[in-house]
């Protein structure tokens, strides 16, 4: 018997707002013990346990923070979750629970959010995380997905924006531009299928950048290394908007400028080789990409010795006093040029 290659498909009202969610979250296990009460009740109830509770919340729109034409369904639930995990991996802490809310037209049937729910059940599994509640709703502008996230920490181990002292060291985990190259591949295939339908996306030897872009993950294991390596930052943000907004956060918020060594930002061969092809330079990449969702941290200069060879963290600048300004030393020359905020803003990326 031949199978059937257009199944009929699920609408929404078939389930209702309250069967939905039982529908899709009927399968989430929990591994906190500060999960005490989640789907399923007006509320969630999280007992911090003695710690200091730290939340976040980001907000996708379809259209805006991503493109169904060429993102799948299971990769958006994923990285959604992991796009709040950062956040709260970059204030040094543990994340714990998450709550998932969508606004869906009627064009998406129960079987396309079975998907998403899948990528963000993966992702809960990976980081060892709770879904404990959110909501759906119905949408007149295609899908938008809101997660808050939820983390726990000792309040002595939490890391803020605002440490950073004159002298110490700005320290970047991973490589970056890897997100932006890997969107324009995802980019420029889809502009030619939308030309011609027939033609094949040639995506062969990306597959490092793509994954940066479609499947990206938060650096939630850096809590644990710098803990090994007895170091604590004194300040840390984590590479979402681009290493140049990141670094006028953290210099806004500590009240000192720095000094960012061009030769020193790490990018990986395929970055700076497919940046070459598309006639990008690659430093602008990474300073105005975005989405790599690596952590940038300062550290005393005492701590150096301590990361100097350790293979996740790159020594990329130091901090100076704030009426130095903050400024991108370049190659070879030692020209200053100064450093802005050129990364990802939702109301000028439309």
């Amino acid at each position: 018997m031949l199978e059937d290659k257009n199944p009929q498909l699920t609408p929404i009202s078939a389930y209702g707002e309250f069967g939905l969610i039982k529908h899709l979250t009927e399968n989430f296990s929990f591994e906190n013990s500060s999960t005490e009460t989640a789907v399923g009740d007006d509320a969630a109830i999280i007992n911090p346990e003695g710690k200091k509770v730290v939340v976040s919340t980001d907000v996708l729109a379809e259209g805006v923070h991503f493109n169904l034409g060429y993102v799948p369904l299971k990769h958006l639930g994923y990285k959604a979750v992991v796009v709040n995990l950062s956040d709260i991996a970059a204030m040094n802490a543990t994340p714990t629970q998450i709550l998932v809310s969508l606004a869906v037209s009627n064009r998406f049937p129960v079987e396309a959010l079975e998907e998403i729910y899948s990528g963000i059940a993966l992702a809960c599994k990976h980081y060892k995380v709770d879904l404990v509640g959110g909501d759906t709703t119905s949408s007149t502008s295609g899908l938008v997905m809101s997660i808050t996230a939820i983390g726990l920490e000792d309040e002595e181990n939490i890391v803020k924006r605002n440490g950073a002292k004159v002298n110490d060291l700005l320290v970047l985990t991973g490589d970056l531009g890897g997100a932006y190259l890997g969107l324009q591949i995802l980019e420029r295939e889809h502009s030619v299928f939308l030309a011609n339908p027939n033609m094949q996306p040639e995506m062969d030897g990306y597959d490092y950048i793509l994954e940066r872009q479609l499947k990206p993950e938060a650096r939630t294991d850096i809590k644990n290394i710098l803990k090994e390596l007895d170091v604590k930052p004194t300040s840390m943000i984590d590479v979402s908007d681009g290493l140049s907004s990141e670094i006028l956060h953290l210099s806004d918020q500590s009240k000192v400028g720095f000094r960012l060594y061009e030769e020193k930002i790490p990018m990986d061969s395929l970055t700076i080789s497919t940046a070459e092809e598309l006639n990008l330079n690659p430093v602008m990449c990474a300073l105005s990409g975005g989405e790599d969702y690596e952590l940038l941290f300062t550290i005393s200069p005492n701590d150096f010795d301590k990361i100097k060879n350790h293979p996740d963290f790159t020594v990329i600048g130091h901090a100076v006093d704030l009426e130095q300004g903050n400024y991108l030393v370049a190659r070879g020359s030692g020209e200053l040029i100064a450093l802005n905020a050129q990364g990802w803003d939702a109301f000028l990326n439309k």
